[in-house]
């Protein structure tokens, strides 16, 4: 069943909330809409392309039928139009104010974003961002809704603001049940932003335990940070194209300063470096006992630096694949670096301790969750960052990524930074990402094994 409170939009008083929990809107397990509470989103979809067909401004209607997922989704109106049929037929500009007309009296107030990872740090920070304005509805995807729960109401985020989905990254089924549960709120979706990521830099230490693997049998961080996400983005990017009733939408995935994604950033200069090798981990399967990408001895903080290239590379490769054809920005970003965020549990308590200190007063790196959420969230809302294949960088007032300094839509010029690095820390356009985010060969190879992997080719 969906458990939403009388304030989400589209719901009823009728259905409860989790309780002792107070409240957000929280969807777990699979959802199930009532029958008779018909989503008024597609009901409004369907009169349009009806009424917009009978006036001849549209071609036939199609069903959303996505063959690649495997997912039965929620049917509703393709109201794209045709270019090649639509712009030689009479009266475009009255189906245009049509289309403006019906997108303001039907569509949702809000825009529609989804997150993962939302539970804490970046992007709960996001989250909390984006819905100080009344222009975003946030779907958290996030592994403990509960959990979820009570971080969205201690950061005083408003209930018709949020709708909390169950969401495993390491899980492929939990994903493509996640989607289709995310098209059942009958919602139109306008961003996208891939955020979650696990950290295991000790598990291949002495007492850190090893590997751990999914229940699909791969390495978490690989399935977590990459592959999940891969499949998401690939299940979702129908959802994100433009239409009558929305434009097309962003799809923003995470980066790394830590695998040489600007060969000049200090980040992507420290052992162990990120190496995908010939993906030799991929083509063999990628499952237990397999660890690393390259089939490489498992090392806890190489997989996750692995991981995170890999993501840059999954970006670059959509936005060369599908940004001309369907109008989705992909964008990725380097936010800065957070010390004090969850992602570092999991290491060494001293490294806990001087790693903010290093960063804040020698570096000069450092980036508090706050400011990081609100960069993060001009990825998603703002205008000006919106051009496709870009790697967004902002320089810090130390030239270094830290707090303060040049936005990342101004941060695109060379200079030294405080540790005479000569152009880093700065805004790429997608054919100046270097090493192998840079590579077009290897990120086609990357997206072709990785299709295999999750059952997409």
């Amino acid at each position: 069943m969906i458990v939403l409170p009388s304030a989400c939009a589209f719901a009823t008083p009728a259905w409860p909330t989790i309780s002792g929990l107070g409240a957000p809107c929280v969807a777990r397990s699979r959802v199930e809409v009532p029958g008779d509470q018909t989503n008024r989103w597609h009901s409004a979809s369907t009169a349009v392309g009806v009424v917009l067909g009978c006036m001849g401004l549209v071609g036939q209607q199609q069903s959303r039928i996505r063959s690649r997922s495997g997912v039965r989704p929620v049917t509703s109106v393709d109201l794209t139009p045709r270019k090649s049929a639509f712009h030689k037929r009479r009266g475009v500009v009255v189906a245009a104010e049509a289309g403006n007309f019906f997108e303001s009296f039907f569509a949702p107030k809000q825009k529609t974003v989804i997150i993962t990872g939302t539970s804490s740090g970046l992007g709960l920070a996001a989250a909390t961002s984006l819905a100080t304005s009344d222009d975003w509805h946030i779907i958290m995807a996030c592994r403990n809704p509960a959990k979820m729960a009570i971080a969205a109401k201690d950061a005083g985020i408003s209930e018709e603001s949020f709708t909390i989905l169950d969401l495993d990254l390491a899980s492929m089924s939990s994903v493509r049940r996640f989607v289709e549960e995310f098209r059942a709120l009958g919602r139109p979706l306008n961003a996208l932003v891939c955020n979650a990521a696990v950290y295991l830099p000790n598990a291949d230490k002495l007492f850190g335990g090893g590997p751990q693997f999914s229940d699909d049998g791969y390495e978490v961080s690989f399935a977590s940070n990459y592959l999940g996400h891969f499949l998401l983005c690939n299940l979702l990017l129908d959802d994100l194209k433009g239409n009558l009733l929305k434009p097309a939408g962003r799809c923003v995935i995470l980066g790394t300063v830590t695998a040489s994604i600007n060969d000049q950033d200090v980040g992507g200069k420290i052992p162990p470096l990120a190496d995908l090798g010939q993906f030799e981990g991929i083509q063999q399967g990628m499952k237990k006992p397999i660890t690393m990408i390259n089939s490489g001895e498992f090392i806890g903080a190489k997989a996750y630096k692995d991981s995170k290239l890999c993501c840059v590379m999954l970006m670059r490769e959509m936005h060369k694949r599908f940004n001309a054809s369907t109008g989705v920005a992909f964008t990725s970003l380097y936010p800065g670096c957070i010390t004090d965020t969850g992602l570092f549990r999991e290491h060494y308590p001293a490294f806990r301790l001087l790693w903010p200190l290093l960063m804040k007063n020698v570096v000069n790196s450092y980036v508090s969750n706050e400011e990081a959420g609100e960069r993060l969230a001009s990825c998603v809302a703002n205008p000006a960052y919106n051009i496709s294949g870009s790697y967004y960088s902002w320089s810090g007032e130390a030239g270094t990524g830290g707090g303060g300094g040049t936005d990342a839509v101004e941060n695109t010029e060379k200079d030294f930074d405080s540790l005479m690095q000569y152009g880093s820390f700065r805004t790429l356009a997608v054919d100046d990402i270097k090493g192998d985010a840079g590579d077009d060969e290897r990120c086609r190879k990357l997206f072709d094994l990785s299709e295999e992997l999750v059952g997409l080719r």
